[in-house]
Parts: C-alpha cells; structure tokens; sequence
C-alpha cells in the first residue's frame, strides 16, 4: 500500500472546469505503480515573483533529491510559471508530486495552472531567433522533461512535465 503525504505551503481548493482549448502532449511514457508520494501545493503570486517562489517551492518538496535534478526542476519550474504570468491571468498554482516507483528511481511531475488565456498554445514548441529576448520557455521544457503537456483555454492553462530518474544500480562486495 502507498504511503502518501501531503504538504501544503498554502491551503487551496480548486476545481476542474470544462473547458475547449488546445493541447500540446509530449508523453513518452506512462507512471510506474508508486511505493511512496509526496504532494506540494502553492498558490504563486500573479506578479514577476512567481517564477522565484515557484522555484524555492520546488527546493521544497525535492529536498534531499540528486543536484541535477533538483537544478532541472527549479528551471523548468520557473520557465512554466514566468509564463503562466507573462501569457495567462490569476490565479497561479503550483503542484509538485515526488514519487518514488516500486521499481525505485524516482518520478517528479510539475504541473502549473492559472486562470486562462484569449490566444491559442503554440502548435509545437519553436525556438526563437538568435536576437529574441524571450520564446525559449517551452525549448527548454522539452529539452529537460521525459513528458510534458500544454494545454490553453479561455477559463484555465495547464502546463504540465515529469522528470523521471531511473534507480541507480548498486554494486555488490567481493
């Protein structure tokens, strides 16, 4: 049975609404069964800070995990929630599941919401020109995540990515 804990930066209820949108999915994968999870959830503040808390929030509910992933978290954390500022509205909430497969390793999916957008998700994720100050978001997304999904609609946007890190072999003594 899986053990679960959840922690919580902040209390929030949320709903799922129905909605028509775009989705761009990028999953090569399905999850393993879970021997263990845990579930951070924050609100972030709809202002240029949000990629700053959501990176000190992913620090949170990884601690403890390899360096390179963590770095590769709090990245693709920060790219995901600078857009949902710069392309969505409020509210923006950050959800971090950690879990760790019966096959051990160690799964991490990041998933940012908010409020909704008027334009459509890009039909695939483009690189910018050499001289754009912006546009790399989603190349990086793509470039770090094992799976990721974009999905955009006038009452809500989910950008959603998991990083999956396989056990590492263990060497017996002779």
């Amino acid at each position: 049975m899986p053990t679960e804990k959840r922690w919580a930066l902040r209390h929030r209820t949320s709903t799922s609404r129905n909605c028509l949108g775009i989705v761009l999915d990028h999953d090569v994968g399905q999850p393993a069964s879970v021997a263990g999870a845990t579930t951070l959830i924050t609100d972030l503040p709809y202002g240029p800070k949000a990629a700053e808390v959501a990176r000190k929030a992913v620090a949170v509910a990884l601690h403890g995990t390899e360096a390179e992933l963590l770095d590769d978290a709090r990245l693709i954390t920060s790219e995901l929630a600078a857009n949902a500022f710069a392309s969505g509205s409020p509210p923006l909430v950050l959800c971090v599941d950690r879990t760790t497969p019966t096959t051990g390793g160690l799964e991490v999916e990041i998933t940012v919401t908010d409020g909704g957008c008027s334009h459509p998700a890009p039909s695939s994720s483009q690189v910018p020109g050499e001289e754009a100050e912006s546009g790399r978001g989603l190349v990086i997304v793509e470039a770090l995540a094992d799976a990721w999904s974009l999905t955009t609609g006038t009452h809500g946007t989910r950008a959603w990515c998991r990083l999956t890190r396989n056990a590492r072999p263990t060497t017996a003594s002779t």
